[in-house]
């Protein structure tokens, strides 16, 4: 049986954040990142709006990106004092994260996290709170989907968490919260969005539902990301819901393995998530190409680039990303971005065999083996063509 799941309510649009006064209970939480949401206004915002619902409100703040499982661990310890009925996750998406992860060991505080690391094994929530997510950045799309993604610094990995349980109840998309993003984090987050919508397109779970979502999302991010980057305030509201299109089709798509390939070296290598997944993207287009050039070139369509025949199509796909890629100050190789070779070498085979048993691998079009994938990050470092 197939299945579509989004959060029971979306509200989008600049001010929406007021729909916090809307909300009936006794006590909110509220968990934010490194102080952004404090300086711009919209953390003392969404606590007048939540106090003039009549809550008393409690603060977890200062989630680090890249959460980790202490924090998680921490925060939920922090939530079984407050005793919330509403958590309000506010900010970026490591924040959105974190609460989302925070939530579980609140409702169960016996859970173990090695018990959660398997897809879909999240018990049943909303037992004690219900959540609303905030997003403050335009890639992760975290307040519409069923993922959630904590690193274990022991181990320098990034676990993705997946269950449908843990979609938000209600998503505010308030685009004054994406304003106030630096140039950098627009470009990597937008680039997140991107990957999403492809990745989403050519997964193996793709759906009728999903395919619209995952090309409106595509379209709109080539068409706004450029002038987003610029500070464009008009094309800063459009990829907010660009991304958050495209969430709703990975979510229910699933992803690729240009996440797992992310997931895996973001620690080891210092990659931003969202920066890494650009660097990677053109190489595993290269990669799935053999089983699904049609999806790829559907995409190319879609954009109107050129190209007669589907392999033209899929490299001007290719073409249109490494030009995202140079115009956003993104390197497109490993070697580019500043990772030492020697270094690369060394945790070449951990990192294969690491992203090869990643969430999102078993949803990619073509299926790969950890000599493949070693062959795919020599090929992401060097920045040579892929030939497997």
């Amino acid at each position: 049986m197939s299945r579509f799941t989004l959060p029971r309510d979306i509200y989008y649009g600049k001010g929406t954040m007021e729909q916090l006064k809307e909300l009936e209970g006794k006590r909110a939480v509220i968990v934010t990142g490194g102080g952004s949401m404090r300086k711009f206004g919209f953390l003392d915002k969404a606590i007048s709006y939540l106090k003039d619902a009549n809550f008393e409100v409690n603060l977890i703040e200062g989630v680090e990106p890249d959460p980790s499982v202490e924090t998680v661990i921490d925060g939920s310890k922090k939530m079984l004092e407050y005793r919330p009925d509403w958590i309000v996750a506010i900010g970026g998406g490591s924040a959105i994260d974190a609460a989302k992860a925070m939530w579980v060991f609140y409702e169960y505080p016996d859970e173990n996290f090695e018990n959660i690391k398997k897809p879909f094994s999240i018990p049943k929530l909303r037992n004690k709170a219900k959540f609303v997510a905030i997003p403050s950045t335009s890639g992760t799309a975290t307040e519409v989907t069923a993922f959630t993604v904590i690193t274990d610094y022991k181990t320098k990995i990034k676990y993705p968490l997946a269950d449908y349980d843990i979609t938000p109840d209600i998503a505010i998309v308030d685009s004054e919260l994406a304003e106030t993003m630096p140039a950098k984090l627009t470009a990597h987050t937008g680039m997140d969005a991107l990957t999403h919508g492809i990745e989403a397109y050519v997964a193996s779970q793709h759906t009728c539902f999903t395919d619209p979502l995952a090309l409106q999302s595509i379209e709109m991010v080539r068409d706004n990301l450029l002038n987003s980057y610029q500070g464009d305030k008009e094309a800063r509201e459009r990829m907010h819901y660009a991304q958050c299109l495209a969430g709703m089709a990975f979510s229910n798509a699933l992803l690729g393995i240009t996440h797992s390939m992310a997931h895996k070296t973001g620690a080891i290598f210092n990659i931003p998530h969202g920066c890494a997944n650009a660097i990677y993207l053109p190489y595993v287009i290269d990669y799935n190409k053999k089983t699904c050039s049609k999806r790829y070139a559907d995409i190319s369509r879609r954009l109107q680039l050129q190209g007669e025949t589907d392999d033209e199509l899929v490299e001007s796909l290719r073409q249109l990303i490494r030009l995202f890629n140079e115009k956003l100050g993104i390197p497109n190789s490993l070697k580019e971005y500043g990772v030492k070779e020697d270094v690369f070498n060394s945790n070449l085979q951990l990192i294969a065999e690491n992203a090869v048993e990643d969430a999102c691998t078993g949803s990619n079009p073509r299926k790969i083996t950890k000599v493949e994938m070693e062959k795919l990050f020599v090929c992401s470092f060097h920045g040579t063509k892929v030939f497997i």
